[in-house]
């Protein structure tokens, strides 16, 4: 079989892609290395939607951002997400350095962000009271946002793959060529497959691919991102996006709500070689501790639940490098897709499609589903909604996950909906079952059980997320009888 389009890589650009090019009459496949969607850079990162006064005026990044953050509302109710604009503070504590907030201020304009404003010491306080009393004035961009990632990515591709996009995970690209005839093949782990076109979505990795079929070579620099998340008893310690003056490094280390109630403080910004490196380290968060309460006061440290980090694809332009590859004929790169990545995926998405669109001629779906429906959230339901659902699906009235209130039927939802999970990872990230304040030490032994029911995976098979983490190695006990 000869695809028309192949994706490599399932995180939210190549998601996105994924959904935009559902759009046409064509043959669309997806491979991705890991085991699920939103494996690599797309499930560790700020969770936040940028403004777009940051990029540089002109840029595709700067484009892509604010052209992204537009489109985000509509995508978020078309595919049934938790997206909020809760605005940032680009705060400055320093009366010398205040000229730079200006600049980001006129930088903002120049790329089109809406209603940027210059709040004073009195200002911020009034709006963040946590807000460090040092502060001197701030940048305010209420457009900037705050949304789930996990949901992003998998809501993509999910409507993708209703609209007939193939998926297969666990499939890893080795090498790739193309033929006298045009016909690219690209050699995976499990098997060769054959497409017209390429799309390079591999994040850290698409400086491989590329580098595979041009002579124009560039560069990827995994750059590493440490993260504390505070527990939800932290919920509204701060409303906005609080970000100190950027440097060369990238945006600095944020504190922010998250959506679903959390505080989240990071990331750190290390260049590293390894592009697998994503352990935390002491010397990584404490930078983070460091620099966070330079920004806020009385940080609630002691409610920190669980750290983590994250790997950016950084350029070494620091450019967005989107398009065909000029003597890579039918190679279309979306490499160098670090902060604002996730901002500018609907953006990069649509960018792909068109350009896709146009030169392969294709023709619109006369049926596209637009919207989904995502798993039901059973703990913002009112008390009548929810006993209705106990009532069509007892499954609903047992609790698992006792920390976020996670319900049998939300994980069974998550299981067998298109794309559904197939690891303890992949249920967390569909309904948060184990994000909670005890990280999954309860409720993890009742999914494995789910799991294993439902899909008939012998509870030895069953896996955290990728192969070789396996949460069980062999059986001790008979079966029970």
């Amino acid at each position: 079989m000869i695809y028309d389009v192949i994706i490599i890589g399932a995180g939210v650009t190549g998601s996105a892609v994924a959904r935009e090019l559902s759009k046409y009459n064509t043959n669309v496949c997806v491979i991705e290395k890991g085991e699920d969607v939103c494996s690599g850079t797309s499930k560790a990162n700020s969770a936040i939607i940028h403004a777009g006064y940051d990029c540089q005026p002109g840029s595709v990044m700067a484009k892509m951002n604010v052209r992204g953050n537009a489109m985000m509302g509509d995508l978020a109710k078309d595919l049934d997400i938790p997206f909020e604009r809760n605005g940032s503070l680009v705060i400055c504590i320093y009366e010398e350095e205040f000229g730079g907030i200006k600049e980001l201020y006129e930088r903002g304009l120049k790329n089109g962000v809406p209603d940027l404003k210059i709040l004073n010491h009195d200002e911020c306080l009034a709006i963040e009271p946590n807000v460090t009393d040092k502060v001197v004035g701030a940048l305010y961009a209420p457009t900037a946002g705050i949304i789930c990632p996990f949901k992003l990515n998998i809501a993509l591709a999910e409507n993708a793959n209703v609209n007939g996009v193939d998926f297969r995970f666990n499939t890893e690209a080795e090498d790739l060529k193309c033929d006298e005839n045009g016909i690219w093949h690209i050699r995976t782990n499990n098997g060769e497959y054959l497409t017209r076109y390429v799309v390079n979505a591999a994040g850290v990795y698409a400086d491989k691919f590329h580098n595979m079929v041009s002579n124009n070579k560039i560069h990827i620099r995994p750059r590493r991102g440490d993260y504390l998340l505070l527990d939800k008893t932290t919920g509204g310690f701060v409303k906005h996006t609080i970000f100190p003056q950027p440097t060369k490094f990238g945006k600095g280390i944020l504190v922010a709500p998250t959506i679903h109630g959390n505080t989240l403080a990071g990331p750190t910004a290390i260049d590293l070689d390894d592009k697998e490196a994503i352990s935390t380290t002491q010397d990584g968060l404490d930078q983070v501790i460091e620099k966070a309460t330079m920004s806020v006061k009385n940080l609630p440290l002691r409610q920190v639940i669980t750290s983590f980090a994250g790997l950016r694809a950084h350029e070494d332009n620091h450019e967005f490098i989107l398009g065909e590859v000029e003597d890579a004929p039918h190679f279309i790169d979306c490499a160098g897709i670090e902060s604002p990545g996730l901002s500018s995926c609907p953006a990069i998405g649509e960018y792909i499609g068109n350009l896709l669109r146009d030169k392969m001629g294709l023709e619109e779906k006369e049926h596209w589903i637009s919207t989904r429906k995502d798993v039901v959230a059973t703990a913002d339901l009112s008390i009548e909604e929810r006993n209705e659902l106990i009532k069509k699906n007892p499954a609903y009235g047992t609790i698992i996950c006792r920390c976020e209130s996670i319900t049998e039927g939300e994980i069974l939802d998550a299981i067998h909906r298109p794309l559904g999970a197939r690891s303890l990872d992949g249920v967390k990230r569909r309904t948060r079952a184990g994000m909670g304040r005890c990280q999954a030490g309860f409720c993890s032994p009742r999914v494995m059980e789910i799991l294993h029911r439902e899909l008939g995976i012998p509870m030895e098979q069953i896996k955290k997320n990728d192969i070789g983490s396996e949460i069980v190695l062999e059986r001790t006990k008979g079966e029970s009888k």
